[in-house]
């Protein structure tokens, strides 16, 4: 099977940033990356979100906010941007030498343009919503005003998370080719896998030959499952209920937006970098609060040009297990009153968690809520 098989990647090639030496210079300033921003770097070196090669200028900015695509029409929903605040650099800075947290030099960004970033008119547009509440334009207005771009180049291969499972496109495209799979659909998750998505991916295993699943392990919100304990249930649930030859496991080094259905479509686009042909949306897809509509997330594929997508959406209704029917079912095939139902999400999951309750069995499966149980209780 060839790789030619699986999608062009977005724009129609995979970037791919190779490591380069430092060069010394005077007039480089040392920048320290926040974990949004290293982040998003790791997420353009990898080719994750090609077509951007590097951090988004003024045009591409504006044209994302307004238009949901680049300067040059390639579809896009969420400006990548390098922020800084006025006054942390100078307007005659040449360039950033890109220090990750652990004090290492791990990229240079040659400054070739400084803009004024449109917070207002950016939390608006991409987040539906302008309260410090939501997490997602909070972080963005804690990022500053000013926003840099211009020629990027790494020094080592980027790894926020130095687990096994962290897999680029261009090794998951590999992989994909060499277990022959022609369609596969990618699950997104930054939570624990409960029995409502063990549901979703075996619905999608009857259609396509492979199931990515792909976890976000980059900065979420602060009550989220820590990246350990959930891929720890990532790995239990595999081994014990999946069929191991059409499942595979690669982390997703993203930053969380929580901005609902824009971050939908860069989820999908992202994915289709990786070489999936499918991508599942479920219920309150990138969503926090009560900031989007439960379908919102699903709605808005309808008004894209799918030949701009390129990735097939997998739309799935909300799901519950039901104590008449015996097993995790939704409103199109379960014909019980709600009276039966029992809600299954992550977020009543992490409430459990945190109070220190056992997971019951329609919740999820006893080997992950011992996982989950033991990662509390630390």
């Amino acid at each position: 099977m060839s790789s030619s098989n699986l999608p062009l990647p977005h724009g129609g090639e995979l970037v791919k940033l190779r490591p380069a030496p430092v060069i010394s210079s005077k007039n480089i300033v040392p920048y320290r990356l926040t974990p949004r921003q290293f982040a998003d770097l790791e997420m353009i070196s990898i080719g994750a979100y090609s077509p951007l090669c590097t951090f988004m200028g003024n045009d591409d900015y504006l044209s994302v906010i307004e238009s949901t695509s680049l300067a040059n029409g390639t579809l896009w929903s969420i400006p990548i941007v390098f922020q800084v605040h006025v006054g942390q650099i100078s307007p005659n800075t040449h360039a950033l030498a890109l220090i990750a947290e652990n004090g290492v030099h791990v990229a240079t960004l040659q400054i070739e343009e400084q803009f004024h970033l449109n917070l207002e008119l950016e939390s608006a547009k991409i987040y539906q919503t302008s309260s410090l509440e939501h997490p997602g334009v909070k972080a963005l207005y804690a990022g500053g005003e000013i926003g840099v771009t211009g020629e990027l180049t790494v020094h080592q291969d980027l790894r926020g998370y130095q687990g096994i499972e962290h897999t680029t496109p261009a090794q998951t495209r590999e992989i994909f080719t060499e277990r022959q799979w022609r369609t596969i659909a990618a699950f997104q998750t930054r939570n624990p896998v409960h029995r409502a998505h063990e549901y979703l991916h075996k619905v999608a295993l009857e259609l396509v030959d492979g199931l990515f699943l792909n976890p976000l392990v980059g900065q979420t919100k602060g009550d989220d499952v820590p990246v350990p304990a959930r891929m720890e249930a990532y790995k239990v649930l595999l081994e014990k209920y999946y069929p191991k030859d059409r499942v595979f496991l690669g982390i997703y080094p993203a930053a969380m937006r929580y901005a609902g259905p824009k971050e939908a479509i860069l989820h999908a686009i992202s994915r289709k970098n990786y070489g999936c042909t499918h991508f599942i949306v479920g219920r309150d897809h990138a969503g926090v609060g009560n900031y989007y509509g439960t379908y919102a997330a699903q709605e808005i594929f309808e008004t894209i040009d799918k030949s701009k997508l390129g990735i097939e959406i997998l739309k799935f209704e909300h799901s519950f297990y039901c104590s008449r029917c015996e097993q995790v079912a939704s409103k199109r095939t379960c014909p019980h009153a709600p009276d039966f139902h029992i809600a299954l999400s992550g977020t009543k999951v992490r409430e459990l968690l945190s109070t220190g309750a056992n997971l019951p069995p329609q919740f999820s499966r006893p080997e992950v809520a011992e996982v989950l149980r033991e990662a509390y209780a630390k």
